[in-house]
């Protein structure tokens, strides 16, 4: 039996680079931007058409200094894809001022003015473009994806079968308390979290292959956004079934959610390892097998109680040195 995990992925990494290497270029674009006009207001004004007045002067020096904020924040390792957002809030006031400046134009210059709020537009497509990369790389990153597999020795329809009465998952996932089952494709899950917390959530069934594969999904608006598939496929020879397990959810405060879960004893990679073990003992076994050395085992959140331990039986004890005698 293995478990691996793929956290980030790949795909995730990956889009997580780009928008890092966006994020670095409108830093550097701001500075392009801010510089000019902090440092000459004046020609900044006259160049888009909206005269050199004190006022025009003022608010684009304050655009200026706006724009090296952005960039400091944009340019800072590891976090600079986080002020995008900035960069979007910032386009927004811009073109508002822009639009403002076109409504009260005396038409001197309007060419340049129209031409200066064209180029904001198109910044501001790029900035909310990598806003939403930003945005949907991060909620990649939060989540977990867990791959686990295990070989069963009985046939594949009756894993299966196990498996599709949803009712029994809770008689071997430890962090599964209950499942209602409300239709062939509806069910409801209440599963225990970290810190002694319980989250629910309705989930519907979303491939169905009898005897060879089930998907599930949590329906939309769940507490947590979890996905999950199991497929059930002969093992060679004849020696029963091979079950592939993938779940992915949404891990509560990113990683750092996880990260305290894991110092709390709940890594969620040996979770769904411990799970399909007990599973192959459920399948093959009737029961999960418990051990009387580990007296309370998890019974400390009520989960598969085993036997306390026992002293050994006075016929049990054994004289070590009259055997080492005898031979």
């Amino acid at each position: 039996m293995s478990v691996t995990t793929t956290r980030p992925r790949a795909a995730a990494r990956t889009d997580s680079d780009h928008v890092e290497r966006l994020a670095r270029a409108l830093g550097w674009a701001s500075v392009g931007l801010g510089l000019p006009q902090l440092l000459r207001p004046g020609a900044v004004t006259r160049a888009v058409g909206v005269g050199d007045g004190a006022k025009q002067q003022a608010v684009t020096a304050a655009v200026g200094a706006r724009e090296l904020v952005h960039a400091a924040g944009l340019l800072t390792p590891r976090i600079g894809a986080r002020w995008v957002w900035t960069r979007v809030v910032g386009d927004a006031v811009d073109l508002a001022t822009l639009a403002r400046a076109l409504r009260r134009h005396d038409g001197k210059g309007l060419t340049r003015t129209a031409a200066a709020t064209a180029a904001v537009v198109g910044i501001a497509a790029v900035d909310a473009y990598t806003a939403l990369r930003q945005l949907r790389t991060s909620r990649k990153e939060n989540t977990v994806d867990l791959t686990a597999s295990t070989t069963v020795g009985k046939a594949p329809q009756e894993v299966y079968a196990f498996w599709r009465r949803l009712e029994h998952l809770p008689d071997f996932m430890a962090h599964v308390e209950h499942i209602r089952v409300e239709s062939d494709t509806r069910s409801h899950w209440r599963v225990t979290a970290p810190f002694g917390q319980t989250v629910e959530w309705d989930a519907e069934i979303t491939d169905d292959a009898p005897g060879q594969s089930l998907a599930w999904k949590s329906v939309e608006g769940a507490d947590i956004s979890s996905a999950g598939s199991v497929r059930f496929i002969p093992a060679p020879k004849d020696q029963g079934t091979e079950v592939h397990v993938t779940i992915s959810y949404d891990v509560p405060g990113g990683k750092l959610g996880e990260a305290l879960a894991r110092w709390a004893g709940e890594d969620p990679h040996q979770q769904l390892d411990d799970d399909l073990r007990r599973f192959k003992q459920v399948m093959e076994t009737g029961e999960v097998v418990r051990s009387d050395g580990a007296p309370w085992g998890k019974r400390a959140r009520k989960e598969f109680p085993q036997h306390a331990a026992q002293p050994l039986a006075e016929d049990e004890l054994v004289d070590l040195t009259r055997e080492e005698v005898h031979a």
